[in-house]
């Protein structure tokens, strides 16, 4: 492992906090150190408050915040004398550990501080960095990791034997730390847990990181168990698309929700799966405690998730009589599954929450891997896992969660998703927290969105091949699908019926009906494993009701296509999918419009272009965010008992009505 402290870099952080920062997202940039918001770090800092007088304050890592991006306001300033008063108590819970961190801050803004924060302030550094490090992990889960990490590190670390995390961790390390630390002491191993360094300036307290993480990762060398092997070619099969939807679908009902499920079938996740000894080494624990919250206590061997959910039940009934607070058991659902075919899989509420999931599993594995090597994988027991999979303060985090987004846990795909109706239906639905899966001929799709919970896939609509390999996309990255959006389709040049080449014709009917019909047939098996139903919304158009001169081949596909969701909402229904269609008209922000082009229409009919926009019943503007409003609607609950309904989108055509 290597220092990333750069001097050069390191002058534009001016002050203590400023370098807080500096050194931290140092960490955060390396994943064998911090994954996902684990570890923390701190700064003890004198400050004047508003009465002019010193205060002795410790900035503290806040809840929610990650390592890589955290920013000033990511640290929550305690006052420090208060922490290390809390230290000496006998007693203190954690509900209560909380309180007098939040009503002991100098800042009312400021995040939650670690619930780490009296271990931090009771360590007599200026600076703290705290790590998850896989090198630290891999030599504290084997059944020899207490004596390896002695002969490894002498007395340069104090070590602490595993106590979960809250303020009986925090009163052990003072303790400990009193009774172990001498001027040579470079740091602290939490055994299960991870390792603190700490120094006089954020330089020294970071680099004596990277050298005490660089000798675990040299002694795992040494014993041939760092650098992994390369796993035997997987071979899966390239359509899975139905058995993900449907695995998915499982999990949702045991979790009694709608989930994210991502599928990962890289070569090491497949080949660990497929070991002989895969239900011994997977079925121990985490890697660490702290990534239960995550990836809960063990992974899912296979598909069969009522077994996993009674064995579920069977451990929570086993601990938590033990427990010292009533405890209210969790959904029995998996948040990792490991499957010989699939790979591996990774569940959330969210699809952050699923690839948070992912990478921690995929750090896991490397570790379990790795402690295997150097001669045997050995996690915490049971009750432990236990204790901080229903940890008073997630407990509570539970009680006091909000009400979710609409479409939390779902899965849309948007055709034509790159501009005007489309990227608008795309836009309501991550509003609502659905995934959205984006298809559209334009480049431009890839790049529209850079977050977790969007797919943007170049795809030519006509060509199935790429719709089913779209489709297979979007089921790995998301799970499955729960509402298709049919909005991809073009609209000629005006022509007469004497004047229509068959060729333009054909075209016309390729994009507008054929296409759509290859997606819906395709995505069937998929919408009907929807946990909530599948939806699908047709964007037609006014031209349905009411056919313009000039518009055969637009009108006549535009026809079908409603007379094709027509067929299927009464084929589908016994499937639980319901299909709608919407009719907009003199949708202006889309691309089809440019400024010559209204100009001409209006021209055509005497009127000015605000005139001709507005040339309605109600006399307003119909916009690609009005269309994709109610379309996002015809998924949601109020629509819940309609199917094969057609509702205008138009401000009153008189023609339609």
């Amino acid at each position: 492992m290597k220092s990333l402290w750069n001097d050069d870099e390191a002058r534009h952080y001016a002050g203590d906090l400023a370098l807080r920062v500096y050194t931290s997202r140092l960490l955060g940039r390396d994943t064998t150190l911090v994954l996902h918001g684990g570890g923390n770090t701190s700064v003890k800092i004198t400050e004047k408050n508003i009465l002019g007088k010193d205060e002795d304050l410790l900035y503290v890592k806040g809840s929610g915040w990650d390592l890589e991006t955290i920013e000033a306001d990511g640290f929550s300033p305690v006052r420090l004398n208060h922490m290390l008063a809390l230290a000496k108590l006998a007693n203190l819970s954690d509900p209560q550990m909380v309180n007098e961190m939040v009503t002991h801050m100098t800042r009312a803004s400021a995040p939650t501080p670690s619930v780490e924060t009296i271990l931090h302030a009771t360590l007599p550094y200026k600076y703290v960095d705290h790590t998850h490090a896989d090198a630290i992990v891999t030599l504290t889960n084997t059944e020899a990791g207490l004596n390896r990490v002695k002969k490894i590190y002498g007395q340069a670390v104090v070590i602490i034997p595993y106590i979960m995390p809250g303020f009986d961790l925090a009163r052990l390390c003072a303790q400990e730390f009193t009774a172990q630390a001498h001027k040579d002491t470079l740091g602290m191993i939490l055994m299960n847990h991870g390792i603190f360094s700490f120094g006089k300036t954020a330089q020294e307290s970071y680099e004596r990181m990277i050298s005490l993480v660089t000798r675990a990762e040299q002694y795992l060398e040494r014993k041939a168990a760092w650098s992994l092997p390369t796993p035997v070619t997987a071979t899966i099969s390239t359509s899975q698309r139905q058995d993900i939807a449907q695995l998915r679908r499982d999990i949702s009902r045991v979790a009694g929700a709608p989930m994210i499920m991502c599928v990962d079938a890289d070569q090491r996740s497949v080949d660990f799966a497929r070991r002989a000894d895969i239900a011994t080494l997977s079925q121990q624990g985490p890697v660490t405690p702290d990534h239960v919250i995550r990836t809960k206590r063990l992974p899912m061997l296979g598909r069969d998730v009522d077994a996993y959910s009674a064995a579920y039940k069977d451990y929570f009934n086993a601990h938590a009589p033990l427990a010292k607070e009533p405890k209210t058991m969790l959904d029995a659902a998996p948040r990792v599954v490991l499957d010989a075919e699939l790979g591996l899989c990774t569940v959330g509420r969210t699809a952050k929450d699923a690839a948070i999931a992912k990478d921690i599993y995929q750090h896991t594995i490397e570790i379990i891997l790795r402690a295997t090597a150097l001669g045997g994988w050995q996690a915490l027991p049971a009750k432990d896992i236990f204790d901080m999979e229903y940890w008073d303060l997630e407990q509570a985090k539970l009680r006091k969660g909000s009400k979710p987004p609409q479409f939390t846990g779902e899965i849309a795909l948007v055709t034509g998703a790159a501009s005007g109706i489309g990227k608008a239906c795309v836009d309501a639905l991550l509003e609502r927290g659905a995934a959205v899966i984006g298809l559209d001929i334009n480049p431009a799709i890839t790049t529209l969105y850079k977050r977790q919970d969007f797919l943007g896939q170049v795809c030519d609509v006509t060509d199935e091949t790429q719709l089913c390999a779209a489709l297979e996309n979007g089921a790995r990255a998301f799970g499955g699908l729960d509402m298709l959006i049919l909005n991809a389709g073009i609209f000629p040049a005006s022509r007469r019926i004497e004047a229509l080449s068959s060729t333009e014709w054909r075209k016309v009917m390729s994009i507008n009906l054929d296409a759509n019909m290859a997606l819906l047939r395709e995505a069937h098996p998929l919408l009907k494993c929807a946990p909530k139903g599948g939806r699908v919304v047709i964007i037609g158009s006014k031209n349905v009701p009411a056919p313009g001169p000039g518009a055969a081949a637009y009108s006549t596909s535009k026809a079908a296509l409603n007379q094709l969701a027509r067929v299927a909402a009464l084929e589908w229904g016994k499937d639980n999918i319901r299909i709608n269609s919407l009719h907009p008209n003199a949708v202006f922000d889309t691309a089809l419009w440019s400024d010559d082009i209204l100009q001409a229409r209006a021209a055509h009919y005497g009127l000015s272009v605000e005139q001709y926009k507005r040339n309605n019943v109600l006399g307003v503007d119909v916009t690609s965010r009005d269309v994709a409003e109610l379309a996002a609607e015809m998924c949601g609950p109020l629509f819940a008992k309609t199917t094969a309904a057609q509702v205008p989108v138009d401000g009153g055509n008189e023609r339609v009505i």
